[in-house]
């Protein structure tokens, strides 16, 4: 089952938990002695960054796919690196970006630093709510040329209570013109969960040629004999300008459509353990800035997405920080496993 990091940086001890994270979590994801080192700087300074400017925060450190999906899934995997805080915020991105950039009397080439020697790096900050900075690093050379299907995804994963692993899973595939989004919720959580989420994601590498409910009826045969899991599926044709969606529970799905975010319903049900006997896939359009946000039932249900100009058009797993981050605090925990995943169009030539 994969395993999810997730480090409270409070107080500097929790450095060294940071480097024994990334260590870990960059020889799951196959990384060279090179890009291992990489990736414990980017740790080291965003952790750093927490307790100088912030007071503290959290890590999160996961496995993922590609921002830009690939066929079938593909073998290629990130160390993805997110930092998140409650702090006073920055008022200038762009300059904080910048090598010598400080407010903390430090030589300020942590963050330059960081954009340099990763994949991607993002950094998002709103004076007074706090801060997400996130990198991805890649077993390969720097900077590869992306895919050009048109769109990308990204998402972060919490573990509930600090466990070692999350019940929830997600991913994101590619099978020609179709690229698919998946969230599972294995019911409960804990190793169980766990070990159905990552069957509903091995299901679904198997099943990219498919429409989304389709694919759950593949997924529901698969995970027979698992706890069962609640799953949103999300496919975009990119020829066709067309987004289907299928899902079974409880994980909840939202699509931004002329300057508002709209719910799409699923099916009651539990995959492996329950379906109904017919599904249906559910069309809208897409294209545009249409923006698509899957999450588990650790955010309220209810909860609509941020809707901010910045965050809707920022690399996905950003805005699924910020969502993530902006649920809970130290006084409303999360009461599970919490997974927010998005899928976006990619930036345009020039943009």
């Amino acid at each position: 089952m994969p395993r999810v990091w997730d480090v409270p940086v409070h107080d500097p001890t929790r450095l060294r938990d940071a480097r024994l994270a990334v260590a870990e979590a960059a020889d799951a994801a196959g990384l060279d002695e090179t890009r291992t080192a990489d990736a414990a700087l980017v740790a080291t300074e965003l952790a750093t960054n927490l307790l100088k400017h912030a007071d503290g925060g959290r890590l999160l450190l996961d496995v993922v796919p590609p921002p830009e999906p690939v066929e079938g899934g593909g073998p290629t995997r990130f160390v993805q690196i997110t930092a998140l805080d409650h702090g006073p915020g920055i008022a200038d991105v762009p300059a904080a970006l910048d090598d010598g950039f400080t407010t903390a009397r430090s030589l300020g080439a942590g963050l330059g630093t960081c954009r340099r020697v990763a994949d991607t790096f993002a950094l998002h900050s709103t004076p007074g709510r706090g801060t997400v900075a996130l990198a991805r690093i890649g077993p390969g050379a720097r900077g590869a040329a992306p895919s050009a299907c048109g769109v990308r995804a990204g998402g972060v994963n919490l573990p509930y209570g600090g466990a070692e692993h999350s019940g929830d899973a997600w991913t994101c595939v590619r099978s020609g013109d179709r690229v698919t989004l998946m969230l599972a919720d294995g019911l409960g959580h804990g190793p169980l969960a766990a070990h159905a989420s990552t069957a509903a994601v091995d299901a679904l590498r198997r099943s990219a040629h498919l429409s989304p409910a389709k694919a759950l009826g593949r997924l529901d045969a698969d995970l027979r004999g698992t706890r069962g899991a609640a799953v949103a599926v999300a496919q975009v044709d990119t020829v066709a300008g067309t987004l289907r969606f299928a899902g079974l529970g409880n994980a909840s799905a939202w699509l931004w459509e002329d300057g508002a975010w709209h719910c799409l319903l699923s099916h009651p049900g539990i995959v492996g353990v329950h379906r109904p006997k017919t599904l249906v896939d559910r069309q809208r359009r897409w294209g545009g800035d249409r923006v698509l946000l899957l999450h588990s039932d650790g955010l309220p249900g209810r909860r609509t997405p941020p809707s901010a100009p910045d965050l809707l058009s920022a690399d996905p797993a950003v805005m699924a920080a910020v969502t993530l981050r902006d649920s809970g605090s130290a006084a409303r925990p999360p009461r599970d496993d919490t997974t927010v995943a998005v899928l976006s169009p990619a930036p345009r030539e020039g943009r």
